[in-house]
């Protein structure tokens, strides 16, 4: 508490990250929520991988994809990228068929998975929160939606951006700038990151708020537009989250790339495990840090009620153990 200079105390303001080491300590002393998530998300994700890579070994010409590959490590871009295009242009009908059923159903899969999956882990860190399942699936739908639409302006924007620096010089007979698509490329992927983290921190928050209320879908929405001050502690929290994102796949990539160097006296089959072992380190600190941000959210939420609010949740938040 702090004084206003005349003797009467006003709250000390709460600051979104300013105890989020502790956080990241309170989900280290506690597996069971990291490892709930990485079940949940794993179950998911192992038969998704295999049934998406059948489909492309069923429609795809491994050969041809193979001297494409062949043709980037001898520095010949323009033939490779010649040989990727016509290999999509020929299996492209084909995956578009393995798509049409693909898609939905892994989305429906996800959805009702995911949400189960993250009544499980809530649950986990605070037992008086209400399941609310359905909810968190209709909420997972409108994220999911949403998700979409960020990705096909992602990809709207790089088709923009190979018309104005690659195909449209080409087609005029200039050569083709591959440094200005890569810069646009990186800028755009790097904005629209950027953007869905600062707007996304609403359909993360919500699913709190239904099993915090027990509300439903758009009273939950509603009330995640009506948070007052905690909103701008929630966006710095989700724009933090973003930058750890970037950062662990920074680490990803140098770890990837620390091998190469031995590449001559190491193995394929060493390099090829290494790989997969990087990959599932990331994918582990990727949703160890999911699950400190909803524990993040859960210790905002319980010091700014404890602070701001003149009366009780109707469902007060356990202690954390």
């Amino acid at each position: 508490m702090l004084s206003n200079g005349g003797g009467a105390l006003r709250p000390a303001p709460v600051r979104g990250t300013q105890s989020f080491v502790h956080t990241m300590s309170e989900c280290w002393r506690r597996p069971s929520l990291t490892l709930l998530e990485v079940g949940w998300r794993w179950t998911f994700g192992v038969p998704f991988l295999l049934i998406t890579g059948r489909q492309l070994r069923q429609n795809l010409p491994l050969a041809p994809l193979k001297e494409a590959f062949d043709q980037i490590t001898i520095a010949d871009p323009l033939a490779a990228g010649r040989t990727l295009a016509q290999i999509l242009s020929d299996s492209l009908p084909a995956l578009g068929r393995a798509a049409l059923w693909m898609v939905p159903l892994m989305a429906v899969v996800w959805i009702i998975w995911s949400s189960l999956g993250r009544t499980l882990v809530l649950k986990r860190a605070d037992p008086r929160l209400v399941a609310r399942p359905w909810t968190l699936m209709g909420l997972q739908t409108i994220r999911i939606v949403a998700l979409a639409a960020i990705f096909a302006l992602w990809l709207g924007g790089l088709v923009v951006a190979g018309q104005m620096t690659v195909t449209g010089p080409v087609a005029q007979g200039d050569d083709p700038n591959f440094v200005g698509y890569s810069a646009i490329a990186i800028l755009a992927t790097l904005g629209l990151f950027v953007l869905w983290a600062a707007v996304s921190w609403v359909l993360s928050v919500a699913p709190l708020l239904a099993m915090l209320r027990g509300c439903g879908v758009w009273a939950s929405l509603a009330a995640a537009f009506r948070l007052g001050p905690l909103r701008g502690k929630l966006v710095e929290i989700n724009l933090v989250m973003g930058i750890v994102k970037i950062a662990l796949l920074v680490f990803a990539l140098v770890l990837s790339a620390t091998p190469l160097p031995f590449e001559s006296i190491m193995t394929t089959g060493f390099l090829a495990w290494w790989y997969i072992g990087v990959t599932l380190v990331y994918l582990a600190a990727s949703d160890f840090f999911h699950v400190a941000r909803l524990v993040g959210y859960l210790n905002l939420w319980r010091a700014f009620e404890n602070t701001y609010s003149p009366s009780p949740l109707k469902y007060p938040l356990a202690p954390s153990s």
